[in-house]
């Protein structure tokens, strides 16, 4: 009956304004999973592999589609059969060569008809290697030598594989194509499917004799060193190429690239973040309180800072242009941020401490303790130098 039959946007998952990009995507995920070659024996897989079939060949089509948008299964009733069932239902105008070229593909390890041959020309696989360097390296760029093994074309036989005085010969199988074309069964009738040649592994050429210096594989394997520029203001974790230092390509393919990830190390005072440096750099009370130039250490060797009198622990300064440069312009620099702390003595001599205390006296403060004296109490203590540098640290 055809009021029994399940809504076919809820049978593929889509919305009804879905676009035919998102119907094809889902029916191809369905036809993947519920396909009666994936599901041997599987009835019920059977029954949704067809039902969602029955959705797509309508949805996929304008016409159908407008149909059932108005009418609904009724639009269909004449040729349609149970639920999930074909019964004669009409699949033209639905494109399922390329769905059906994915699945078999999954199914048998083949390629679509109509693909890239198998023993055409192929890149090489890139080459992943690792590199630490300092955090001033970082910034201002360097040269690392390392280490890699690479192969090379066979010189004993010219990186064709064969023993000398022999050459490979054209597989049988394949007819030197690389590739063998397979037919199989499915609902919509046959369909052809390309897989790579069992016999040659897609290169086209069977050697019966293979090279002993090589293995038959065309390529002998040796360490060599590679000089790799780091550019100024790379950061963590990022990767420098070298084109065509990576793993040979096949039938005439270009060689892979060499992929140089770069690990910096930490710096016991500078941070970093994207262009910008960050540090802290003590001061003295003194400095603080009456100015002056204080040395900082940057990337580019110590500066002078002027401090302004006054300046609390904390305070934050921009040195502009001594971070780190850009990748994309090296001409342009970040900042560098300063935090300065003022920076408490631990150890004062006996002088010290006097000229401390002479110091609160000429500022206007004491460092007169309460006694607990009847004619003290109720009277508020006053703040002295210590009490007020204290409190200074304490902000």
């Amino acid at each position: 009956m055809a009021e029994s039959k399940r809504d076919y946007y809820e049978v593929l998952g889509v919305s009804r304004d879905a676009d035919d990009a998102t119907l094809k995507k889902a029916y191809r995920a369905l036809a993947k999973k519920y396909h009666p070659d994936m599901n041997p024996g599987d009835t019920e897989a059977e029954k949704k592999f067809k039902e969602a079939s029955e959705a797509y060949a309508v949805l996929s089509d304008p016409d159908k589609r407008r149909q059932y948008d108005q009418f609904g299964h009724a639009a269909f009733e004449g040729g349609a059969g149970g639920a999930g069932g074909f019964g004669g239902f009409d699949f033209s105008g639905a494109d399922f060569s390329d769905i059906f070229g994915d699945i078999f593909g999954d199914l048998f390890g083949g390629g679509r008809r109509g693909g890239r041959a198998s023993n055409g020309p192929m890149k090489g696989a890139n080459i992943r290697k690792g590199v630490r360097i300092t955090f001033e390296e970082a910034v201002f760029g360097c040269e690392k030598e390392i280490d890699v093994v690479l192969k090379d074309p066979c010189q004993t036989c010219s990186g064709t594989g064969a023993k000398p005085g022999t050459s490979p010969e054209t597989c049988s199988k394949c007819g030197g194509k690389g590739q063998v074309v397979y037919t199989s069964q499915s609902f919509f009738g046959t369909v052809q499917n390309v897989q790579t040649c069992p016999d040659c592994h897609g290169s086209g050429k069977i050697i019966k004799e293979k090279c002993s210096d090589c293995g038959g594989t065309g390529f002998v394997s040796s360490r060599k060193k590679i000089k790799v520029s780091i550019p100024a203001g790379i950061d963590n974790g990022q990767s420098v190429r070298i084109r065509e230092k990576g793993e040979p390509g096949t039938n005439g393919g270009p060689r892979g690239d060499l992929l140089v990830e770069v690990t910096v190390s930490r710096h016991p005072i500078f941070q970093r973040q994207d262009v910008h440096i960050f540090s802290t750099a003590p001061i003295s009370f003194a400095q603080a309180a009456l100015g002056g130039d204080v040395r900082i250490k940057t990337v580019d060797g110590d500066v002078l800072y002027t401090v302004k009198a006054g300046t609390k622990t904390d305070t934050k300064v921009r040195l502009k242009g001594k971070g780190v440069p850009s990748l994309r312009n090296p001409q342009t620099r970040g900042d560098h941020y300063v935090t300065l702390v003022i920076q408490t003595p631990e150890k004062l001599s006996p002088e010290a401490k006097e000229a401390l205390r002479k110091f609160d006296e000429l500022t206007g403060n004491t460092l007169n303790q309460e006694t607990g004296s009847p004619e003290n109490k109720g009277k508020t203590k006053k703040k002295g130098f210590m009490d007020k540098l204290k409190e200074t640290f304490e902000e």
